[in-house]
């Protein structure tokens, strides 16, 4: 009798446990109502600006839903805070996948927040569409489970300096560069054009991503006589660099990487300070009287209109629209191997950003960059439309 009533209750207990936890929280990540989508993002923490890079994926998201869905599923859609910490982004990643079944991820600003979470989604056959970053780990062996969009990094930055080079004439280059992934490739990808054109940099130096003092970095570029200082660095790294740099006298042409492309939040952080500033560019101007983009104008208005429609908030809408094409060409009967099968199909897809092309053995699908320059009032002055990286490594591999 003792026996009976103690498996009653254990199995109670279970049930109980079972009962709390979330209907779908197993794989494979949708039913026949929803598609479960994630995605993390520094929301505060020294990278917040870059935050509205995962709200802007949702803007995406919403218009999807108000039209019926896709093939009758909506899209559930899930953004967590990881403070541009690769641990954080281990946990709530973890979580997500663990708990709320998530069928894929998409975006994801970091490329050490990134790299923490690669092997595990690809073990737990999760997929990623778009990484927020870009480096050559991420796509190179490939990764069946792993699309990037985003042009990587060494690509961006030997365009920007054969531009540099042969368009604007300088001779005396400096890198400043933050040091991890980020900011190693960008630096690669420098020092392999800088090699090419048989010339050399005449500073680097690496920052850590928090830091706030930086008056003996920019006195060391101030002194090394740059005429252009190329930076891959984080938003409120960028703004202390300019405003350090303007208090010793020292202005150089700066360049930097699409990722401080956002004009209008730049100038604003940096007092007006990126006014001037030459950026790679990667997806449409949002003041642009382009379709598409007229369209996700209007739609942000009624779903977001607390959001600044700017550059890192259409970065999210960018990074989303070819995992939308793809589940849309996988038609109702959905699963994440019919679901790869449209991501390796997809040829010459282009949404507000560069044409994308994947294949089962190439899922780096760009290696093209726009050049822009922030005019009067945070414009875009287009200086050179779309160039692929006629040195790309990639390509012969």
């Amino acid at each position: 009798m003792r026996r009976t009533v103690l498996g009653m209750f254990v199995f109670a207990v279970a049930c109980a446990i079972l009962a709390s936890w979330p209907a779908h929280a197993a794989r494979p990540g949708f039913d026949a109502k929803e598609i479960r989508i994630a995605q993390w993002g520094p929301q505060t923490g020294p990278a917040a600006p870059w935050g509205a890079v995962a709200r802007g994926s949702a803007l995406l998201f919403n218009m999807v839903n108000d039209s019926g869905g896709i093939h009758g599923r909506k899209i559930k859609y899930f953004i967590r805070d990881d403070q541009y910490n690769p641990a954080q982004t281990k946990a709530v990643v973890k979580e997500l996948v663990e708990r709320e079944g998530i069928f894929a991820f998409v975006g994801g600003v970091g490329a050490a927040c990134g790299m923490a979470v690669k092997d595990y989604l690809a073990q737990n056959k999760v997929i990623w569409v778009s990484p927020s970053t870009a480096i050559d780990e991420y796509v190179f062996p490939v990764n069946p489970y792993l699309f990037a969009v985003y042009p990587l990094y060494d690509d961006e930055a030997s365009i920007l300096t054969k531009y540099i080079v042969e368009k604007l004439g300088a001779k005396k280059i400096a890198f400043f560069y933050q040091n991890d992934a980020y900011g190693k490739s960008g630096l690669d990808g420098c020092k392999t054009r800088m090699d090419a054109l048989k010339m050399k940099l005449v500073e680097e130096i690496p920052v850590e991503p928090g830091e706030k003092d930086l008056s003996s970095q920019m006195l060391r570029l101030k002194n090394s006589g740059a005429e252009v200082v190329i930076m891959w660095v984080n938003p409120t790294t960028a703004a202390i660099a300019l405003k350090t740099s303007q208090t010793i006298g020292f202005k150089p042409q700066w360049v930097s990487s699409n990722t401080l492309s956002d004009y209008p939040l730049m100038n604003k952080i940096t007092g007006g300070l990126w006014e001037g500033v030459i950026t790679g560019a990667f997806g449409v101007p949002p003041t642009a009287d382009h379709p598409l983009m007229n369209k996700y104008r209007e739609a942000a208005k009624k779903y977001a209109p607390e959001e600044r429609f700017g550059t890192f908030y259409l970065a999210g809408v960018l990074f989303a629209e070819p995992l939308v094409e793809a589940l849309k060409r996988t038609g109702p009967n959905l699963s994440t191997d019919a679901c790869l099968k449209q991501l390796n199909s997809i040829r010459n897809f282009q949404g507000i950003g560069p044409v994308i092309n994947w294949s089962p053995t190439v899922h780096q699908g760009t290696d093209s960059i726009q050049i822009q320059k922030c005019g009067p009032d945070s414009s875009y002055i287009l200086l050179q439309d779309w160039t692929s990286n006629d040195l790309a490594r990639w390509k012969k591999k």
